[in-house]
């Protein structure tokens, strides 16, 4: 690439990788100002209230012949994705969650092997292997509980980011990037409506606190965080967007670190060290291959 090409390439990188971190830090305002016990309804929040602030001031009608993709994208960006990831945190250790989860990126490229008959570049399939090694080191303890619903439902979510980061990016739907955004939060919060009512108890009344917690994750977590994730899914290879999710549990663990007191082992240092290495493996091996 030539200087220009490389220094919009690494500003489309650290504008992208704003996403995962700032998803990263929803953990630790879930866990400690939001009320218990409401996963979808916190999710709902999250999504839909953002959505439907995007397209009140980007409103753009998607084609009829992108209607269904953008249902599909909808689904397995936010509304499964996000109801198979709070099953998986509250059947699963954190750390077992966050590993199942890191799949992401050898997932990207199992596609794109498969159905674009593109094979990886083994520097980039034994960096993105390292990423997960890494945070199992850093999250894994032997006292981990397998839990098999847990397990199924973290992998499946999983597939189901690789697969639409990967679509997102194969389909190429004829919207721009805040109607495409909002569409989707819009669809996978109308998903999460009938889970958060069904399976969530009613809200207490709201301190100002919770209120600010809410806004926090629909306004920084959904509404700038997606924005920045599609933007970075539309500019960059899906292998490199994928491995930036590596960053999500990393920020958690830095935050619980700092801000909580949570202890962190040589080992975990370690871990912690080639997880971050493998993601900027993944951005220059990739870089590289373009």
């Amino acid at each position: 690439m030539s200087p220009c090409e490389s220094l919009r390439h690494g500003r489309d990188v650290l504008l992208t990788a704003l996403a995962p971190a700032i998803w990263g830090s929803t953990y630790i305002v879930a866990s400690e100002l939001l009320p218990p016990d409401r996963p979808f309804t916190a999710a709902l929040i999250r999504v839909l209230p953002a959505g439907l602030l995007l397209l009140l001031f980007s409103w753009q009608a998607p084609a009829r012949r992108d209607a269904w993709r953008l249902l599909v994208l909808g689904a397995l960006n936010i509304g499964v994705f996000q109801a198979l990831l709070f099953v998986a945190a509250y059947r699963l250790p954190g750390g077992l969650a966050a590993v199942l989860g890191a799949i992401q990126p050898l997932l990207v490229m199992l596609l794109a092997w498969a159905v674009d008959r593109r094979a990886p570049a083994q520097a980039t399939l034994w960096a993105a292997v390292a990423g997960v090694l890494g945070l199992a080191v850093l999250l894994l303890s032997p006292q981990t509980v397998f839990e098999p619903v847990g397990i199924a439902a973290a992998l499946l979510g999983a597939a189901c980011m690789a697969s639409g980061v990967w679509l997102t990016r194969r389909w190429q739907l004829d919207l721009r990037l805040l109607p495409l955004t909002g569409w989707q939060l819009v669809i996978g919060g109308l998903m999460l409506a009938p889970l958060a009512w069904l399976a969530d108890a009613p809200l207490p009344a709201l301190a100002p606190l919770h209120w600010a917690a809410y806004a926090y994750l629909s306004l920084a977590g959904a509404l700038l965080a997606y924005g920045l994730w599609f933007r970075g899914v539309a500019r960059l290879p899906t292998v490199a967007v994928a491995s930036l999710g590596l960053l999500s549990p990393l920020t958690a663990v830095v935050l619980g670190w700092t801000l909580l007191g949570q202890s962190m082992t040589g080992m975990a240092l370690c871990g912690l060290a080639v997880a971050l290495a493998s993601v900027l493996a993944v951005q220059w091996t990739v870089s590289r291959s373009r």
